[in-house]
């Protein structure tokens, strides 16, 4: 089957959300523009990553003199739940983050496993794997990644002594062995 390649430039939504109660939550990444809907699903790292790294990158970009990348957080932060059908068009192995200078732009590109010497960086080699790439103005971009981190912090408390997630069953190692 021939390679897809979802373009979204830009986006009307770009966002992290969460189908599940914490500790059985699935993660995905959905895209929408006025008539596509495309859902990726991902792990919880992936998502939380993503957004740690936009922060970083916007903010070493402001750091530089990027007048764009200094731009805050788009108003409201999206806070609406997932459209549904969430109907994941594949699981993300690789997802990479760039800068578009010349649109002044973040760039997210989230792949498909496939022969990762095949397609390295953002290219459109018909013989990559699916590929959904977001094009998002810096504004948007935060509040991206504000969204994301709170996606993240809704799930289970972490224990205060490992980091581990608190849950029923938890064994703290910091406790040799015992319940906390």
């Amino acid at each position: 089957m021939a390679r897809r390649i979802h373009v979204f430039d830009p986006p009307r939504r770009f966002v992290a959300g969460t189908v599940g109660s914490p500790g059985a939550r699935a993660f995905y990444l959905q895209v929408r523009d006025e008539t596509r809907l495309v859902t990726v699903a991902v792990d919880k790292t992936q998502v939380s990553l993503l957004a740690e790294q936009v922060t970083e990158v916007l903010d070493e970009l402001g750091a530089r003199g990027v007048e764009a990348a200094r731009a805050p957080a788009a108003q409201p932060v999206d806070a609406d739940p997932l459209e549904q059908p969430v109907d994941p068009e594949f699981q993300a192995a690789t997802i990479a983050l760039g800068w578009d200078p010349r649109g002044e732009r973040v760039v997210v590109e989230m792949r498909a496993a496939g022969d990762a010497d095949a397609v390295a960086g953002f290219t459109d080699d018909p013989e990559g794997p699916d590929a959904v790439r977001v094009l998002l103005a810096a504004g948007s971009a935060r509040a991206f990644a504000a969204r994301s981190r709170r996606v993240v912090a809704a799930g289970r408390a972490p224990c205060p002594l490992c980091g581990a997630p608190l849950d029923d069953g938890h064994v703290c190692p910091r406790h040799n062995g015992h319940r906390s």
